[in-house]
């Protein structure tokens, strides 16, 4: 991870991947789907090698991506042992129409042991346009990818599904590996549900949720979520208010609405004192 030098910098990190997997799995369909940036290798040589870059943004980050495809193929075995040991990330592909692909991760997961232990991975199953003619269930493409600690997407080029979001979810683990995750810790994005049970809860006593003209199955929802999130007592004109001081304090609280502020009097009539009197 670094961040070149150049007179105006167009992104803030800049980060190396490599896809691997065997020969047929579509891994230069993933990088011929991207439009932007550039298909020119930076060395002189690119035979067995697929070279792209590509731009994203990750929480208002520009990051930089310099994809590398590697051939399947085991003559170019030497290759993709050249290039892992910069690589910051490794995405592992497979075709789900094609078992043996997928059986083949296991020999590629041993080759990135050796020669670049450590390296974030993540699993990627494409061709999901073609899922009639699937032969990975979808299940056991997950539980695999949980038992080797590695993210799971299924994408497809062709409709454009869920290719940049691999990209970003993988340049985020990156990141946050390298102590980067304060970038967007802050930045967690609530449901449209939860933000309106946040927004009623706000302003409401939990006591008087069942008074809302909301259907029953809503105001339960909303109490539960008022008690899970700790928001029972809120503030009700500049005073914090909930359930236990309405129960417990509901006594002091009508002794102190009984003593009313009485307005001043007028002096009495009869009063000798010159300053008492009302001219």
């Amino acid at each position: 991870m670094g961040t070149q030098g150049s007179p105006v910098k167009s992104y803030d990190y800049l980060l190396k991947f490599l896809l691997v997997g065997d020969s047929d799995v579509g891994k230069g369909e993933i990088l011929d789907s991207l439009q932007d940036g550039s298909a020119e290798s930076p060395y002189a040589y690119s035979s067995g090698i697929d070279y792209k870059t590509t731009t994203i943004l990750l929480d208002g980050r520009r990051v930089k991506l310099e994809l590398w495809d590697t051939s399947g193929q085991g003559r170019f075995c030497t290759i993709f042992r050249s290039y892992s040991r910069g690589a910051q990330g490794i995405l592992l592909v497979y075709d789900i129409t094609n078992r043996w692909s997928f059986d083949g991760i296991d020999r590629w997961i041993r080759e990135i042991d050796e020669h670049a232990p450590g390296v974030p991975r993540i699993l990627v199953g494409n061709r999901l346009h073609l899922a009639f003619k699937r032969q990975v269930p979808t299940e056991q493409a997950r539980a695999y990818a949980e038992k080797n600690g590695m993210t799971f997407f299924e994408v497809s080029p062709l409709c454009n599904f869920n290719v940049i979001e691999s990209f970003t979810e993988l340049s985020r683990i990156v990141l946050m590996r390298h102590g980067m995750e304060k970038f967007w810790r802050p930045n967690r994005v609530f449901s449209l549900q939860d933000l309106c049970c946040r927004a009623i809860v706000s302003c409401t006593p939990v006591h008087l949720i069942d008074k809302l003209p909301l259907p029953v199955a809503i105001k339960s929802h909303l109490k539960s979520f008022s008690m899970a999130n700790g928001m029972n007592a809120v503030m009700m004109h500049g005073r914090s208010y909930s359930l236990a001081s309405a129960a417990g304090g509901s006594k002091g609280n009508s002794l102190k609405r009984s003593k009313s502020i009485r307005p001043p009097q007028s002096p009495p009539q009869n009063c000798t004192r010159n300053n008492c009197k009302i001219s």
